[in-house]
């Protein structure tokens, strides 16, 4: 491997350019890029500040200058090709669902552990400096006993009946899609702060428009979802996720309850941490002068100067790296992770249908 991590992108959207971005940021160069055709990735390679556009994906898996490869595309397409790339000694992020299944998922997982390769999926929100300083403070004990973790992951971009995408059809996107696609987010947050995880849950799912777009295509997905659950600590929980709630544009937030305090986060204005107390209520700044170690090391710039999502996808990138090169990456979120993702969503999916408490497989 050169010094520098050389990564190959496959899909040319807008993930993709996250994806390319955060590569130049921390460090990478993008040596290729793969589109669904040959022209579609030489018309993205300028825009990703990609140094070529590959014919195929096989190509760009098979290429000795590319030492990982980052897999953005619809996600039916991600079982398949993270396959050639773990066939191929590549170390590997793909974009959530890691497959349409948990059982596909599980298969994935099992052959980048076999592989002994860096496997990384983009659960990025873990980011956030304040998001690492609750999950310090709760872990030392501060919150006491933790016994009710709630929020919600609200969105507005399929909230008309013209809006549409190709995450609404199944056979593309999967059997879930608000809950698998911003849903798992949200239940990946909360284990990774909390140290809780879901044993089971109950779940109701529902839809505003059964048709979509200009034709008015029949709708088999849900636009949002309700979850219950319980949690192997004792703790109870609930979670409201939509993608067509209007006016709400990416409002991820969380309170996590405990019988000390209580830890709040909106990934809309990310730049604090509320914690509650029953005396007195506090706003912890991301300041890396006055943040935990764990925290600090994720606040780049100084308190004020406001960091986002693209900062949290650079420290993501960053700690993938970090792995490539034989170093700790403390809290990357790996395909085990994906395949947790994946056993919640079969849960939901399970729950809804037959209207009753699952357990999650653990």
């Amino acid at each position: 491997m050169s010094d520098q991590v050389r990564f190959g992108i496959v899909g040319t959207g807008f993930m993709a350019r996250v994806h390319a971005h955060a590569v130049r940021a921390a460090g990478g160069v993008v040596t290729a890029v793969a589109g669904s055709s040959a022209a579609r990735g030489a018309e993205a390679a300028g825009s990703l500040g990609a140094s070529r556009a590959a014919a195929s994906v096989e190509e760009l898996v098979a290429s000795p200058d590319v030492d990982v490869v980052s897999i953005c595309t619809p996600n039916h397409l991600h079982l398949e090709m993270a396959e050639l790339a773990l066939a191929a000694g590549k170390h590997v992020v793909c974009e959530k669902p890691l497959a349409l299944s948990a059982e596909d998922a599980q298969r994935l997982a099992d052959l980048a552990e076999r592989a002994g390769v860096v496997h990384a999926v983009p659960f990025v929100y873990r980011y956030y400096p304040t998001v690492r300083e609750a999950r310090e403070r709760i872990a030392r004990g501060d919150a006491g006993r933790l016994w009710l973790l709630h929020g919600s992951y609200l969105q507005d971009w399929l909230a008309a009946a013209s809006d549409t995408n190709w995450r609404v059809d199944p056979g593309r996107g999967g059997p879930s899609r608000a809950f698998a696609d911003i849903g798992v987010h949200w239940c990946d947050l909360m284990e990774f702060v909390t140290g809780h995880r879901i044993t089971e849950l109950t779940a109701s799912t529902a839809r505003a428009h059964d048709a979509r777009g200009v034709d008015g295509q029949p709708v088999a997905t849900e636009d949002g979802a309700c979850v219950l659950f319980r949690t192997d600590q004792g703790a109870s929980g609930s979670v409201l996720v939509s993608q067509a709630s209007p006016g709400r544009k990416n409002g991820l937030s969380f309170s996590f309850d405990g019988t000390e305090a209580s830890y709040a986060f909106q990934q809309e204005l990310p730049e604090t941490l509320w914690v509650g107390g029953v005396a007195a209520n506090t706003i912890v700044h991301r300041d890396p002068d006055q943040l935990s170690p764990a925290a600090a090391r994720l606040a780049v710039l100084p308190a004020g100067h406001p960091q986002g999502y693209q900062d949290c996808f650079n420290g993501f990138v960053g700690d993938v790296m970090a792995a490539v090169r034989g170093c700790a990456a403390p809290g990357l979120p790996t395909f085990a992770d994906g395949l947790r993702a994946a056993r919640v969503t079969s849960a939901v999916v399970e729950s809804a249908a037959a209207e009753r408490w699952i357990p999650v497989a653990s």
